[in-house]
């Protein structure tokens, strides 16, 4: 076979990707019927790239957490079948007792982001109880570090010096103890959400509720015990937040859109939250020719909540983000091509290049997937690469996947190929169908016919 020189893209001048956030204390409830809203799976306007959801108080009882240990979970489930239709694959995931991190993307991203570790932080219980803390996905997104953080602060109004500290935890506990790995201060984009327990001070319990009634939040936002923080505390005032244009998310009756009217009667407050922090950059005229800056920025779109869902005692919490960047990578480490017409008859062979960086390893793999999958694991086959090699010169490899392993169907499929050392998607291929089989029967003449 000739020689194949993959074709290499000009460098982009840019690319804008639009990330959703969700934070939600679920308080041990199941999925509801419909998270449409939540999603934005209603607004055709949004044209999504990536999910990033974060959940708090999961059922972290010892049967559900042997259960999901097993199984999947049914939020990660649902959100799974709800996004997988429409493209989307989750790419990561990281649970903690009850918290838990899933990060879903286009699968056309998939060659461009890296993950690099998955992380949990407890701190309950002095540091060793995890129903308290924080957890975190550190990837490389077309090559900009990106740390996602979903987090559980202690609860209460008196316990706001105790909530700063775990935040600061939180923080320090983040490095990879990796050398090639900057520390997460230098990371490019620090996105930090989910049940932070800030609560409002001073003001009374009717004061608060009037003020919700009548929609006077200006007032409250000032006794917000994060915004006080953020006011006094120089690093903590790096992380940006959108404005709190929606009534307090805490504490509601279950079932219902009344706040707490239990005997404790808890006051209402902000306690979930999405911040983001973005590298600081040099100052003007510190730059260098040899060190450009590159293009990375980040706008909030919308800061919402969601009040129509019921299920527990919080509102779930959703921000909406353009990140306009300048890939650093632009090209997959690996191209895949399928070579000719594919159909259930014979082997399949599959032809492959990667880039001068690229290692490989004996235990990466190429996937062979129906279009709709849900994670990486969702392969109909997979081939080691290694072992089903059938040459390899001039940067092109080529392999073999069997057709005894090979379905018969008219679903359309894609090709992934994973790298064991980098834990990621590297390459992906273009959606394509394979022929069925053909099968033979005899005509009136007595001659074999195929028919498809």
């Amino acid at each position: 076979m000739a020689t194949v020189n993959p074709w290499r893209p000009t460098e982009p001048s840019g690319r804008k990707l639009s990330i959703h956030v969700v934070t939600w204390n679920i308080a041990s409830e199941a999925p509801p019927l419909d998270l449409n809203d939540l999603l934005q799976l209603n607004n055709q306007n949004l044209n999504l790239d990536m999910y990033v959801i974060g959940l708090q108080e999961m059922n972290c009882g010892i049967m559900s957490l042997l259960s999901d240990t097993a199984f999947e979970d049914p939020w990660s489930s649902f959100f799974m079948e709800v996004l997988s239709p429409l493209s989307f694959i989750k790419v990561s995931s990281v649970r903690m007792q009850g918290l838990l991190l899933l990060v879903f993307a286009k699968h056309q991203h998939l060659p461009f982001i890296q993950i690099i570790s998955t992380k949990s932080i407890p701190t309950g219980l002095y540091g060793y109880w995890g129903n308290k803390g924080g957890v975190n996905i550190c990837l490389k997104l077309y090559g900009y570090y990106v740390s996602i953080i979903n987090c559980h602060l202690p609860p209460h109004m008196a316990n706001n010096d105790q909530r700063l500290e775990h935040f600061d935890q939180i923080l320090e506990m983040q490095n990879v103890g990796r050398h090639d790995i900057p520390n997460i201060l230098d990371h490019d984009l620090i996105l930090w959400f989910g049940d932070m327990n800030f609560r409002i001070e001073d003001f009374g319990l009717h004061f608060v509720r009037e003020s919700i009634k009548n929609r006077c939040y200006a007032d409250l936002w000032q006794k917000d015990q994060l915004n006080i923080a953020k006011r006094q505390d120089p690093l903590l005032r790096e992380f940006q937040e959108g404005p709190l244009h929606f009534p307090p998310t805490y504490k509601f009756d279950k079932n219902s859109d009344n706040y707490d009217t239990s005997e404790k009667k808890r006051k209402p407050a902000w306690t979930d939250r999405i911040l983001w922090r973005l590298k600081r950059q040099p100052h003007a005229g510190s730059y260098t020719p040899e060190l450009p800056v590159p293009d990375f920025s980040l706008s909030l779109r919308s800061y919402i909540s969601h009040m129509m869902y019921t299920i527990s005692d919080h509102k779930p919490v959703s921000g909406t983000f353009d990140l306009e960047l300048k890939p650093v990578v632009f090209i997959p480490m690996i191209t895949l091509m399928h070579e000719g017409l594919w159909t259930t008859e014979n082997d399949i062979l599959i032809s492959y290049s990667s880039t001068p960086d690229f290692l490989s390893s004996s235990w990466d793999w190429i996937g062979l997937y129906k279009v709709g999958l849900r994670h990486i694991n969702d392969y109909v086959s997979y081939v080691w690469v290694g072992d089903n090699q059938v040459s390899s010169s001039d940067g092109l490899n080529q392999v073999y996947i069997s057709v005894n392993n090979i379905p018969e169907t008219e679903d359309q499929f894609l090709l992934c190929y994973y790298s064991n050392s980098l834990q990621s998607v590297v390459g992906i291929s273009n959606p394509f169908k394979i022929q069925p089989r053909a099968i033979l029967q005899d005509d009136p003449l007595g001659e074999a016919q195929p028919r498809i």
